[in-house]
């Protein structure tokens, strides 16, 4: 028997719950042990919190119910590595789909007790404690007999001590190893049977499909199949996959196994046909619809457990939502949130939100406990009122439609708090969304909280306590931001791209790695975005407060701001196409024109605050002007000669003023080259 077998650590009791829960089981609340994996080196173990029971490094748990079982060998909370490496080096190796179960069977034959510990038979409907007087590696099977005293816990009141005999004798004795629960024992004798008997039981529930044997027979089925099934089965224990692929993900599962089982006993049925008959021709046809629905079907799943293609899937997902509309009946619905409610509270919102002036006509209202389900009944116009109060949501703020979120109170008052990695917060493709006075909290993501795919999104009054990134504004979309205050992002507090449309007023950004970060719009593809600051405070971010992320091909097209007079400064760019030739341009005529009505700030002692103003609006500026050169330069290579040089046409922004940058790590404006 191979030495070493020992427990792993732990994933947290989040996971640990949701593994129980998947199995039926549930353990003593405590922390789970750091210990050794498959197979590890006894040296390069941690040290176990099991010192009162020498020999064992597995911990146990009781099961929960009526009848008092003895205690189980703890081991569904096994750390991804561990599973992996036991697949992959003991396990499976390189072994073909047709192969797996041969080398199982070899794997348990080395480390598998043949007899003399004993089990928890545990299935939907009962469980049973039994004793292990054989093991058949082959089939996978341990043959077993009642334990004395008997013990059984079932969900039918009439499954007797006879019933489970006949039931026994119905299947020779014999039971599929992965539905037994190894009895606890601390001599350490049966810890490598537990486990073996754990990694084949999360093989064939997690991991094994039916029709893998009939995929392509090469040698790296651990490869193509395995490892990326595991990793996906562990993304969605650690929140790091969006809850909404999940669903699909089980959907597609759901429907792959079906239409399998049905191929299945549509081939059994051939077999047994006439040849040549009509029955078997009509048959043939049905067979070959199943089969194409399979192969897309399982196309579908790879998508997803593909841990690249996952996220692009889920984007494309989340951006595509499509908008429901008005409502069939025309009527604009006002939905209200709250936990609880008072006739205090609803008095006052009929006094100041529902009807504060004598009502023209009947208002429909839908009441609703959280603001998740309100956000999913909505139709095109319709109100969410979010009463005061603190909400924890698990999913997607899905909006498609324009429609009113607003809070009742203050922003602090009125908490919405988000659970779960793989969501993005709040998910916009609505014409005209507004979203107003409250406040909401990311813990542990991995998404942006606020992500605005197309159209318009106003934000006025409102907190973001970020994780990751902050808000993303897309190309073609609309942001507005007012009066709101953004925290606490490990990336940028807002990205810009390319084409979209920004305007920034009277908000604070702070404690962010980068304040606001503006996409590369160089490239010709690309239109230039059209920025609006006004009388924003950027501080206490990590890096600077605003980057423009630019290509390193363009590094070399310098830029120089002189200044003239008091009264005229000059700006000049030059281009590394065209290095011998120096174009000036007046500053001020550029700005006012690209601009309208902003304010040239030309004072000799200027502020931190004005001079990291006038950076942004010259580097922007400078960027755009060499864009326009770029874009003039192939026209002329293409033999059009007239170009147009109004910057109006090629708007950056419309004005950057009053804005406050203080106490950023790296300064008030920077450039990022990639």
């Amino acid at each position: 028997m191979a030495d070493g077998l020992l427990a792993g650590g732990g994933l947290g009791s989040e996971a640990m719950a949701r593994d129980h829960e998947r199995t039926g089981w549930a353990a003593e609340e405590e922390p789970a042990p750091l210990g050794k994996g498959l197979f590890e080196d006894e040296d390069s173990c941690s040290d176990c919190s099991n010192h009162d029971k020498p020999g064992t490094s597995l911990q146990s748990f009781v099961p929960e119910g009526k009848t008092h079982f003895p205690e189980m060998f703890q081991t569904s909370h096994l750390l991804f590595y561990e599973r992996f490496r036991a697949y992959q080096d003991y396990i499976l190796a390189d072994c073909k789909a047709s192969e797996v179960k041969e080398f199982t069977a070899e794997f348990l034959e080395k480390v598998l007790e043949p007899s003399g510990w004993r089990a928890v038979w545990h299935t939907n409907v009962f469980k049973v404690l039994v004793e292990i007087t054989d093991v058949d590696f082959a089939a996978l099977k341990a043959v077993v007999r009642l334990a004395d005293p008997y013990l059984c816990e079932s969900q039918v009141s009439t499954f007797t001590l006879e019933c489970m005999k006949e039931l026994l004798d119905l299947k020779e004795h014999q039971l599929p190893l992965q539905e037994l629960w190894v009895v606890f024992d601390n001599s350490g004798a049966f810890d490598q049977t537990a486990l073996a008997i754990e990694h084949i039981r999360f093989f064939y529930q997690n991991i094994w499909r039916s029709w893998d044997e009939e995929e392509e027979d090469e040698y790296d089925y651990f490869v193509r199949c395995v490892e990326p099934r595991l990793r996906l089965h562990y993304d969605i224990l650690e929140d790091r996959v969006p809850s909404g692929l999940i669903v699909d993900y089980q959907n597609l599962l759901t429907q792959c196994e079906e239409s399998y089982r049905k191929f299945l006993n549509l081939r059994s049925s051939l077999s047994n046909c006439n040849s040549d008959s009509e029955q078997e021709n009509i048959s043939m046809v049905e067979g070959l619809k199943l089969y194409s629905e399979i192969e897309q079907l399982k196309q579908k799943l790879k998508l997803i457990e593909n841990p690249l293609l996952r996220y692009v899937f889920g984007y494309q997902k989340n951006s595509n939502i499509q908008a429901k509309g008005i409502r069939p009946s025309g009527q604009k619905v006002t939905h209200v949130v709250s936990s609880t409610m008072t006739t205090g509270l609803l008095q006052s919102l009929v006094r100041d939100k529902l009807c504060p002036e004598p009502c023209k006509e009947e208002i429909e209202i839908q009441f609703h406990s959280d603001p998740l389900s309100a956000i999913n009944a909505c139709y095109e116009g319709d109100t969410v009122i979010v009463c005061p109060g603190r909400y924890v949501v698990h999913g997607t703020f899905s909006i498609a439609d324009s429609i009113e979120l607003e809070g009742y109170g203050l922003p602090d008052d009125i908490v919405i708090e988000k659970r779960g990695k793989g969501d993005t917060f709040v998910d916009c493709t609505g014409a005209d969304i507004k979203i107003s006075s409250i406040k909401f909290v990311q813990h542990d993501a991995v998404e942006g909280i606020l992500i605005i795919h197309r159209g318009k999104t106003t934000l006025e009054n409102c907190v973001l306590q970020c994780e990751t990134t902050g808000v993303t504004v897309r190309t073609s979309a609309e942001f507005l931001m007012k009066n709101s205050d953004l925290y606490g992002a490990k990336g940028a507090g807002i990205e810009i791209y390319p084409g979209s449309k920004c305007t920034l007023s009277d908000n604070g950004i702070h404690h962010c790695k980068e304040g606001i970060l503006i996409k590369d719009f160089l490239d010709e593809h690309y239109d230039i975005p059209k920025i609006t600051m006004v009388n924003n405070v950027i501080h206490n971010n990590e890096g600077y407060g605003v980057v423009l992320v630019k290509p390193t091909i363009f590094s070399d097209l310098q830029e120089n701001a002189q200044d003239e007079t008091e009264e005229n400064k000059t700006f000049k760019v030059q281009t590394s196409g065209e290095a011998d030739v120096a174009e000036r341009v007046d500053l001020e005529e550029l700005i006012e024109c690209a601009t309208g009505k902003m304010e040239l700030y030309a004072r000799a002692n200027l502020s931190e605050q004005v001079e990291g103003n006038c950076e942004i609006v010259n580097e922007l500026v400078a960027a755009s002007t060499q864009k326009g050169q770029l874009k003039k330069k192939r026209l002329s290579e293409l033999g059009i000669t007239q170009a147009d040089d109004n910057l109006m046409s090629q708007e950056m922004f419309v004005s950057i003023v009053g804005n406050q940058f203080k106490w950023n790590g790296k300064g008030s404006f920077g450039t990022f080259l990639f």
